[in-house]
């Protein structure tokens, strides 16, 4: 089986690959990354040089790259992580993210319509939602649950969301959707909330917190994520939309104390900044028909993920230095302006 994952040099993209490499020895994995400030390569050294891996540089908005791609490859299934991510970015510069997350999404699909691709998964949000009220945790996100976007981050996958039902419905193409909440865990990009505070900590710098630190999130750790998405575009319903999620709420603030008390750091680097724009306040998903109909359960414990994450970034200072100096941008030339098949990759 070939596996086409798209933002693959990402967070959870990254994550997948390792995860379905390490599970299966039949399985064969090509990886579309367009490598923008978000995509390391680096992260991705672990794989290169396995024959059941491919790197292919490309953005999934070049229908001719992408075309040229499941000519090569004739991916069974496709799994779609690209996506532009960060909301503060996506209030600074909307376009990127609707040119990125709702017509790449089209791109892709259109190219497994034309090649007879077996399975589009893509892999979206509990942002879509909007947000819940913080003094009702009786309330949780379902997969009825009304989209109201509250970002353009969020609208544009919303919108893409969208989009992929209405060619499930129109064309008949084999898709599914998940929604999951906040990942944390290795390789996560240090603007992200969790390394941006394991980092700071380390080398005692300000923690800075949106607002009064109230905002709530639903956090898993990004294994059980791999885990979900496996399941979902192996046993998963076709059409169908699951939400992913480990019943594990906090506090932003209380995960920056949780970060502070681990690391042996005093809470008066914590610093309170401006609220976000639109900010949403609490995002709690129930997963129960991923548990019901698929047999999914969260299997990493928040105490546990999270101590392994804050390990992590202790012993991988190169790895997130390299991002804060820009190094890892030249990553790609390094590694590949002598080799014949990359060369010929970005000619696509």
């Amino acid at each position: 089986m070939t596996i086409l994952v798209t933002g693959g040099a990402g967070f959870i993209g990254s994550n997948f690959i390792f995860y379905l490499l390490d599970q299966y020895r039949d399985c064969r994995v090509v990886c579309v990354d367009s490598l923008t400030y978000a995509g390391n390569l680096s992260t991705l050294d672990p794989v290169m040089r396995d024959p059941r891996f491919r790197f292919v540089r490309a953005s999934i908005t070049d229908s001719a790259a992408i075309e040229w791609v499941f000519e090569e490859e004739t991916p069974d299934i496709v799994v779609n992580f690209a996506a532009e991510s960060h909301v503060d970015r996506s209030i600074e510069n909307p376009s990127v993210f609707l040119e990125t997350n709702i017509l790449g999404t089209q791109v892709l699909m259109d190219a497994c319509r034309k090649f007879g691709t077996g399975r589009f998964h893509q892999v979206s949000t509990d942002e879509v939602y909007g947000d819940l009220p913080l003094d009702r945790t009786d309330l949780f996100f379902t997969e009825q649950t009304p989209l109201c976007a509250s970002s353009p981050y969020s609208a544009s996958k919303a919108a893409a969301d969208l989009l992929i039902l209405a060619y499930y419905r129109t064309f008949g193409l084999p898709v599914t959707i998940s929604r999951c909440s906040n990942n944390y865990g290795p390789f996560q990009f240090p603007e992200k909330l969790i390394p941006l505070m394991i980092i700071n900590a380390l080398e005692d710098k300000p923690l800075p917190v949106y607002g009064a630190g109230e905002n709530v999130r639903d956090w898993l750790y990004v294994e059980d994520h791999c885990r979900a998405i496996d399941r979902i575009i192996r046993d998963g319903k076709v059409g169908e939309t699951y939400n992913v999620g480990g019943h594990n709420e906090m506090k932003n603030l209380d995960i920056v104390k949780l970060i502070c008390k681990a690391l042996g750091k005093p809470e008066s680097l914590i610093t309170f900044v401006e609220d976000r724009k639109g900010h949403d306040l609490r995002y709690a998903i129930d997963p129960a028909k991923m548990q019901k109909e698929l047999g999914w359960f969260p299997q990493t414990q928040f105490a546990d993920g999270i101590q392994q994450t804050i390990q992590w970034y202790f012993e991988r200072r190169e790895w997130w230095e390299s991002i804060r100096n820009g190094e890892y941008q030249n990553d790609y030339q390094r590694m590949y302006q002598n080799r014949q098949e990359m060369n010929q990759t970005d000619g696509v």
